[in-house]
């Protein structure tokens, strides 16, 4: 990677760090899950409303945390809302096969783009964690409803 895309990539990342999309609680949530990554004190609260057709309608969260989890947070938002939780899974194993470093060809067009800012995690891998918080923390929501928890 250039280091002018590198540069870019970073900046994006501070932006959602900084401006974090779909950020706050969400009072008509059926699920919610609540993550903590004891290694770095990362915390992040997931919510979703998924109606009945199995769409999320609806997906926010709370959280302090390190840049990359807070922004990974934000994308993960901006990303799911609107999609099937069979289409949000699939989304997050792409993710997580691309920040490990590993073939992420599940993710195809403009999700490859947009997650591709996170790409670079993967040569730390301490920071791993950090950037696939949200996204555990998503999925035990979905799997176990209200106030899952994820470490």
């Amino acid at each position: 990677m250039d280091d002018s895309l590198r540069e870019l990539y970073q900046e994006v990342i501070l932006d959602h760090s900084r401006h974090p999309r779909h950020f706050g609680p969400l009072a008509s949530a059926t699920h919610e899950g609540e993550g903590h990554n004891p290694l770095c004190g990362d915390r992040v609260k997931i919510y979703l409303s998924v109606d009945d057709a199995g769409r999320i309608a609806d997906i926010k969260f709370e959280g302090k945390g390190c840049a990359i989890s807070q922004a990974s947070a934000s994308l993960m938002t901006d990303m799911i809302a609107g999609r099937s939780v069979a289409e949000a899974e699939k989304l997050m194993d792409g993710f997580l096969h691309l920040v490990k470093g590993e073939d992420a060809t599940d993710l195809v067009g403009d999700d490859r783009e947009r997650l591709d800012i996170m790409a670079g995690v993967s040569a730390f891998p301490m920071r791993v964690k950090c950037a696939t918080l949200a996204w555990h923390t998503m999925k035990s929501a979905l799997e176990h409803g209200m106030a899952a928890k994820s470490e």
